[in-house]
């Protein structure tokens, strides 16, 4: 028995000597096959090999240009970074479009300002095991003091960024801040872009088209595909896909700051953008700029309604919409929205037709700059814009006569007025029953703002009546039949 035992111990160690042996050489074998796809790679997009006590990776050198960007005009637009901070342009090439565990950043660009030169700079990771090297490089590339630009930067590149730093035992790159330039541009230029993708602000935005691009679902599989094959060959494409998007950031700032910096560029703009603008600036509560983008975006000669941008395939909801008749039970009301929500938010929303990103009518420039005329306290000039609202007519008027009841009740503290704007308002209303077009919820709030003033009215009549001196007050007769309301009805 005990020669047995040692003969079957003696098998399991030379059994496990094998096996070990083999492990080792196919682990030798491997790292030379990386290393040598390694530099295959590196010559392949004519970059240079690096190698650390990490890993390695490949590093190109971009071929950049002269892109200025006045940093004093930019930063006086809404959201910009101060004009002393370094800017670094990043963008990120990935196995996925998820920012979980299982989803890789295997290059990353990287793009900077030297005076009016812009540098450019490419990291490529060859291998999984590489990360560490891969990114400790990219750390120190970006300064604590800096701030990133990026396109969709805060909802995918950086937190996936930060969740490989995580992965690796360590924290994210530090830095001031994280200029996102998807908002901008959205916020800015939708209103004549079928979508708000990075090559379709570079075609509407900057007059660019890309010939020959690689279309953005094919970067996962090749990537996957080297990690295989070691063929780098496939990967030239995606780095030049890369080259142009972080370009395409400087050259979209420099867009933002040359047409809208500052207000001699501004005259020049569409009406469209300056009223992007003009809520920017209402959104930091700079509501004197916002008032002055829109004064000039209404004077603008082209302040006339453009074509609105023809929807995509890919909405088929919002297509169907537009193509049915007002009598389609399929069609959306003007007014109403989901149950729950406010409803002069979602009147508005839909008398302005801004579901489908139409073009910035006069009738939505007049409306935005009355509302900053409420917000600056100039109340008298804002219900001169509301009054000239209200001859438009349909929804629209109906809600401009209700912003001139608001005023009209709590800022000049008249009923009798504002019950007179209440029921223009109303007639307009009904109106629109007459033609299949009931919007009972706005009619229902209109009369019970009817009312409400009417009570009002009442009671401060007997209060004057039962007062000594009443009978010497003025008649306050009905608003609907006084001149000296001021109404227009449309």
């Amino acid at each position: 028995m005990a020669i047995a035992l040692e003969r079957r111990l003696a098998n399991f160690r030379t059994t496990r000597g094998g096996d070990a042996a083999t492990h080792a050489a196919e682990t030798a074998d491997r790292t030379r096959r990386v290393a040598a796809g390694a530099e295959r790679l590196a010559a392949e997009v004519d970059g240079e090999l690096v190698r650390t006590a990490t890993g390695c990776f490949v590093r190109v050198e971009g071929r950049g240009g002269v892109i200025p960007v006045d940093r004093e005009r930019l930063a006086g637009l809404p959201g910009q970074p101060p004009p002393g901070v370094t800017l670094v342009c990043l963008d990120t090439e990935t196995t996925g479009l998820a920012t979980a565990a299982g989803t890789l950043a295997f290059l990353v660009g990287l793009g900077w300002w030297e005076g009016a030169r812009f540098r450019q700079l490419q990291l490529l990771l060859p291998d999984h095991a590489d990360e560490p090297a891969f990114l400790d490089e990219l750390r120190r590339h970006i300064p604590t003091a800096a701030w990133l630009v990026t396109y969709n930067g805060r909802g995918f590149d950086w937190p996936l960024l930060v969740a490989r730093y995580r992965m690796a035992g360590a924290g994210p790159p530090v830095h001031a801040g994280h200029l996102d330039l998807l908002p901008v541009v959205r916020r800015l230029f939708r209103h004549r872009m079928p979508d708000a993708r990075l090559q379709t602000a570079e075609t509407q935005l900057l007059g660019l088209r890309r010939f020959g691009d690689i279309e953005g679902w094919e970067i996962p599989a090749r990537y996957l595909q080297f990690l295989r094959d070691g063929e780098p060959a496939r990967l030239l494409d995606i780095v030049r896909h890369n080259d142009e998007d972080v370009r395409s950031l400087a050259r979209l700032l420099a867009h933002v700051e040359q047409g809208l910096g500052d207000a001699s560029a501004r005259r020049d703009a569409p009406s469209g953008d300056l009223a992007g603008l003009a809520r920017a600036f209402a959104m930091e509560r700079r509501f004197e700029e916002a008032l002055a983008c829109l004064d000039v975006a209404v004077a603008a000669r082209d302040s006339r309604p453009v074509p609105a941008v023809p929807l995509r395939r890919a909405e088929p909801r919002l297509v169907r919409e537009e193509a049915d008749h007002w009598w389609s039970p399929r069609r959306r009301p003007d007014f109403g929205g989901r149950i729950g929500r406010p409803t002069a938010d979602a009147a508005w929303r839909h008398a302005e037709d801004d579901r489908l990103d139409g073009a910035w009518t006069p009738a939505r420039l007049h409306a935005d700059r009355a509302r900053l005329l409420r917000r600056l306290g100039r109340h008298a000039e804002a219900e001169v814009a509301w009054l000239e609202l209200a001859d438009a007519g349909g929804t629209l008027g109906a809600l401009a006569w209700i912003e001139i009841a608001k005023l009209r009740e709590h800022r000049r503290r008249d009923p009798e007025a504002a019950l007179a704007a209440t029921l223009a308002a109303l007639r307009l209303v009904e109106r629109r029953r007459f033609v299949a077009r009931a919007e009972v919820r706005l009619e229902r709030d209109l009369a019970a703002r009817a009312a409400r003033l009417r009570r009002r009215i009442a009671r401060r009549g007997s209060t004057s009546a039962a007062a000594p001196g009443a009978g010497l007050s003025r008649n306050p007769a009905s608003p609907s039949d006084s001149p000296a309301t001021g109404v227009r009805v449309a």
